[in-house]
């Protein structure tokens, strides 16, 4: 069968490439540390500072979770070298075509596993915090931010990354006029780092009674969840902390008591909330975390020692500044302006299969060829 010989081929190429890889990753000094780390967990004293337990522990988790996607492609390989033998042996068409499938989906994990060897980042590896920011359109802006959130979505459950709604607020006719979601996984904010900036939309506006055709923007920020280990230093007088009725998206899932926290960082101008946790307590401490992670971004991003030294920072959510374009109408075609990587198929990008995008990106920031 030639279809078995040429999955022959591709799986010895595949094999080849996946050991390739394992050996650049240097797997046994990565079972090495893990044993180190685990060791150190087993210490009398472990716990006597959760912090630095917790940070240990996230550690060795990351590691292992290396390691066992490793262990478990060379084990696929060798599984499909086995069907291979029996479809041969059996000329079992069926079976020519699963090999077909399961070969596929294969290449297809090894190359996201490859590509997330390009996060070497030090905060690629934690949660993502993404927020939503509806641009200039009005009500057809608010409705493309609620596009975004759904398409971001779909994108961290299709990965097996837990999405949590940390703050939403409904626009005033449709859509959503600003949201947060927390993206909980190994190297969330490593792949979404790179969607950080203005999302702009061209097509016939739904909302349009004369049918014609809007352009519009919404912005995201993109930034880390930090671990304990991380400290920043936050004067409370700079503080301004309101509290309201939680509302919008959630149904009987939002708590309807006063319960919703606001905090304003005064120096920045930095705004933060939370609603969708059940007590203020906690909406309050999420909140917290969500402004530790925008103010050291800021920090990080304008080389600033200290807070104090930071000013607020404003970019203007319109014409001229946005990353990729998203145009339903006359045709179809997703473009980012920084790869110039596109697609045709605007309709399954919104669904939540953006990989193409974010692979271009690392690639080409690994690469060093990002369009400024």
């Amino acid at each position: 069968m030639l279809e078995i010989d040429k999955y022959k081929q591709d799986l010895q190429v595949l094999r080849a490439d996946i050991e390739l890889m394992g050996s650049s990753m240097d797997l046994e000094a990565m079972q090495d540390k893990v044993d180190e780390l685990e060791h150190t967990a087993a210490e009398p004293n472990f716990w006597d500072d959760p912090d630095r337990a917790q940070s240990i522990l996230a550690k060795a988790k990351t590691l292992k979770d290396k390691l066992d996607v490793q262990k478990d492609m060379e084990s696929r390989v060798d599984d499909l070298d086995v069907m291979i033998e029996l479809a041969e042996m059996e000329d079992d068409q069926s079976m020519v075509d699963e090999i077909g499938q399961e070969l596929t989906a294969l290449r297809e994990k090894f190359d996201e596993v490859k590509l997330s060897t390009l996060l070497t980042g030090q905060y690629d590896a934690n949660n993502a915090i993404i927020t939503f920011h509806a641009g200039a359109g009005g009500t057809e802006a608010m409705d493309w931010t609620g596009m975004l959130v759904r398409m971001y979505s779909r994108w961290g459950e299709r990965h097996g990354f837990k999405v949590k709604v940390l703050d939403w607020l409904d626009g005033e006719d449709a859509g959503v006029k600003s949201a947060s979601l927390m993206i909980e996984g190994t190297n969330a904010y490593g792949f979404l780092r790179s969607e950080k900036g203005i999302h702009r939309l061209v097509r016939i506006s739904p909302f349009d009674s004369a049918g014609r055709r809007h352009t519009s923007f919404a912005a995201l920020e993109v930034m880390p969840e930090l671990d304990d280990s991380i400290k920043i230093d936050i004067n409370p007088a700079d503080l301004q902390v309101d509290t309201y009725r939680s509302s919008g998206s959630g149904g009987q899932k939002v708590n309807k008591t006063d319960s919703a926290v606001r905090i304003t960082h005064v120096p920045t101008g930095i705004v933060v909330s939370c609603q969708t946790e059940r007590s203020q307590v906690q909406n309050r401490a999420t909140a917290m975390k969500m402004l530790e992670a925008k103010l050291f971004e800021l920090k990080e991003r304008e080389h600033k020692d200290t807070i104090d030294e930071l000013k607020g920072v404003s970019l203007e959510i319109a014409w001229g500044s946005q990353i990729r374009s998203y145009v339903f109408c006359p045709y179809t075609l997703v473009k980012d302006h920084r790869t110039n990587y596109e697609e045709g198929t605007v309709n399954t990008v919104m669904d939540g299969k953006i990989d193409g995008f974010i692979n271009a990106y690392l690639s080409a920031q690994a690469n060093g060829t990002l369009i400024k």
